[in-house]
């Protein structure tokens, strides 16, 4: 098969080059992407006489430059991938084992632990192959580096606007549902001090003041203390309810439950694995996107595991009234150590999709201009503006949805159905189109990624039907309420 036609990254702006755009030291081929019989792109980096010189990528078609393919300013490509798959895989595992863990135990409490593990092994199981196929799709389009840059390759412009979008709407609930966590912390461990507006506000407010710095710095590192804090506030939770009721409760194996109930469960379960939308941009940081699958399996395996022995133990010994988040069920004391241990994961990766969120929205804004790499009035002053704007609606969505339980799930429905596991299938779809009968395993993984695709939209609906449903339901917490929020 004949090589898709290679990418020259030029300099992006004359301002940024001694010489100008002409100009250059020399050409050096960085690297040189295979899969199977397949080959990919030949990237070139053409260097400047300046390291800090941007880059945009050019489209060569047969040796003639040809049209700008993306316009958006890139750092060298070579400099940005600096990790191995092991580090990368750290950082994965921090970002995807969050909040969503504190859930788990609620939802065994549900709808049984029988039901419960195999849909925790299943969801598993599919967002790996999903994650996969996301990997495939970075192998054959290496210019992509984000959900937005994917729909654009799957859709042109309108996908590409859909996804990003969609990408920057899950973002702001994200950073809502750590406002909102935030509050919950700061009622158990004051006892409930002050009005919860105030502590949400509180949060809001110290999440937009860490992300006025335009550069990221050290993420990777603060993702891992982000893992630190919520593994050793689910420790200090199964000891404390294994210590409270030494002799456990009885275990359910199935429950009794209703439609609404099962879904806002399944949510609870598809919001723990939602990391795919990161999942470009980790690979664009590999040294060998190639490593990536070695990343994808470590970090599966361990959150599965992790999922599976947290939400059991917990629920083991907390029953069927256990609290969501799960920390409520700790006792009294030890309730407001596992909170104080949760207050860096529950700030630090707010931060960070808040940081992320900020980042998209000024690009967008600034993308034709070199305002980007400027530190005037008006550049500093509108980052802090967008940070602004999209913590104050992030606020606005932790109040108006008061319900831990509730607020992951209508995230997980709204978006993380898609990004975890529908767009991984379409992205197969798109690869193999064509080929889709042309042998027996390739029809099983047609039937199979079509079905994924069935399966998030199934998500989506009855998700979003069972999270409005427990909104209406729920008389006992009200929206931008002064009353403890916390169980």
């Amino acid at each position: 098969m004949s090589p898709n036609p290679s990418v020259m990254l030029a300099c992006n702006h004359e301002a940024d080059c001694e010489h100008g755009k002409e100009e250059f030291d020399h050409k050096e081929v960085v690297e040189e992407d295979t899969f199977g019989d397949e080959e990919f792109s030949e990237v070139v980096l053409v260097h400047s006489h300046l390291p800090s010189c941007k880059f945009k990528a050019i489209q060569i078609d047969d040796g003639i430059i040809g049209n700008v393919a993306c316009v958006r300013s890139h750092i060298c490509m070579n400099a940005l991938r600096t990790l191995t798959y092991d580090m990368i895989y750290l950082v994965m595992v921090a970002e995807t084992i969050s909040l969503g863990i504190l859930s788990l135990p609620a939802v065994i409490a549900s709808i049984g632990l029988l039901p419960s593990m195999i849909l925790i092994v299943f969801l598993g199981i599919a967002a790996t192959y999903t994650g996969y196929s996301i990997g495939q799709f970075k192998w054959r389009y290496p210019q992509v580096q984000s959900m937005a840059d994917a729909g654009e390759v799957l859709g042109g412009t309108f996908g590409r606007e859909l996804l990003g979008i969609a990408q920057l709407l899950l973002l702001v609930f994200i950073m809502a549902s750590h406002t909102l966590t935030f509050s919950v912390a700061m009622n158990a461990i004051t006892d409930h001090g002050t009005c919860s507006i105030v502590f949400s506000i509180v949060g809001a407010g110290v999440s937009f003041a860490c992300c006025i710095p335009r550069t990221s710095g050290k993420i990777s590192y603060l993702s891992i203390a982000s893992f630190i804090s919520i593994f050793a506030t689910v420790m200090v939770t199964m000891i404390s309810v294994g210590t409270k009721n030494p002799d456990g409760f009885k275990i359910h194996a199935t429950m009794e439950t209703d439609l609404s109930k099962a879904f806002l469960a399944v949510c609870n379960i598809v919001f723990a694995y939602a990391a795919h939308v990161a999942f470009f941009g980790f690979m664009a940081e590999l040294k060998d996107v190639r490593d990536f699958p070695k990343s994808l399996y470590l970090l599966q395996g361990t959150d599965t595991v992790l999922y599976l022995i947290t939400s059991a133990v917990i629920y083991r010994f907390a029953g069927v009234d256990v609290a969501s988040p799960a920390v409520g069920s700790a006792g009294p004391l030890l309730k407001k150590v596992a909170y104080g241990l949760a207050l860096p994961t529950i700030l630090i990766a707010g931060v960070v999709n808040g940081h992320v969120a900020s980042k998209y929205v000024y690009l967008r804004i600034f993308k034709d201009s070199d305002r980007i790499h400027k530190c005037d009035f008006v550049a500093v002053g509108s980052w802090i503006a967008i940070g602004a704007a999209l913590w104050t609606i992030a606020w606005v969505i932790a109040e108006a949805i008061p319900v831990f339980g509730t607020l992951l799930s209508l995230i997980a429905a709204l978006f993380a159905s898609w990004f975890t596991y529908g767009i991984g299938a379409v992205c197969w779809l798109h690869l193999n189109k064509g080929t889709y009968l042309s042998s027996f395993s390739k029809m099983i993984l047609t039937f199979v990624n079509i079905a994924l695709v069935a399966i998030a939209g199934t998500i989506c609906v009855l998700g979003l039907y069972s999270s409005g449903k427990a909104l209406r339901d729920d008389t006992g917490s009200g929206s931008f309420s002064c009353r403890a929020n916390v169980s």
